[in-house]
């Protein structure tokens, strides 16, 4: 997931995607706890992506504190 892709989203689109990621996180690690898992480096590129996200929205609500 490309940063510049999530610039483009609507802030409501972001929380979405936020939630999404978080829950497909819960549901991998809970697979490789149960080791179920094949590929374990889908969990650091989940946190990364969701990190990603917080960041583009708080970039955004800077921005719109500013504009203001």
């Amino acid at each position: 997931m490309k940063a510049q892709d999530l610039r483009e989203r609507t802030a409501e689109e972001l929380v979405e995607l936020q939630k999404t990621l978080v829950r497909e996180r819960f549901e991998n690690r809970f697979k490789n706890f149960t080791n179920r898992l094949d590929n374990t480096a889908v969990l650091k590129q989940a946190r990364r992506d969701i990190a990603r996200v917080k960041t583009i929205l708080t970039e955004k609500a800077q921005a719109k504190s500013e504009a203001k």
